[in-house]
C-alpha cells in the first residue's frame, strides 16, 4: 500500500509563496510587454508623422518655410526625417532602460560573486 504524504502546514506556505512569485513575476513580464509596446507605438507615431507628414503630404505647406537656407518640407524628405529617426533611437534606449529598472530587469545590476544569476 502506498501512502500520500501530507504536507506541513510551512511546506504548502513555501509552495504557495513559489506560485505567488511565479504569478507576479509573469503579470510584472505582462506589465513590462505592454509599457514597451505602448513606447514603441508613440515613437512610431512619431516617426511616421514626421517621415511620411512632414516629408510627403505636408511638403507644399511646408516649404513656405526656410530652414538653414532650404525650403522646410525638402529638407525634412532628405535630412530631418532621418535626423528625427536617430533620435527616436537614443530616446528609446533612455526610455526603456528606464522602464527595464522600473519592472527589475535592468541588465546593468552588477553580479554579486558567488551568486548565479
Amino acid at each position: 500500500m502506498v501512502e500520500q504524504s501530507q504536507n506541513s502546514p510551512s511546506e504548502n506556505q513555501t509552495q504557495q509563496s513559489h506560485l505567488d512569485q511565479e504569478i507576479v513575476s509573469v503579470e510584472s513580464a505582462k506589465a513590462y510587454w505592454h509599457a514597451n509596446l505602448r513606447l514603441l507605438g508613440k515613437l512610431l507615431l512619431v516617426w511616421f508623422v514626421v517621415s511620411f507628414g512632414f516629408g510627403i503630404l505636408l511638403v507644399d505647406w511646408l516649404d513656405q518655410y526656410s530652414f538653414f537656407g532650404f525650403k522646410l518640407g525638402f529638407w525634412f524628405a532628405q535630412q530631418g526625417a532621418i535626423y528625427v529617426f536617430v533620435g527616436l533611437i537614443f530616446i528609446y534606449a533612455w526610455r526603456i532602460h528606464n522602464i527595464e529598472r522600473e519592472f527589475g530587469i535592468d541588465d546593468d545590476d552588477p553580479i554579486n560573486p558567488g551568486e548565479e544569476k
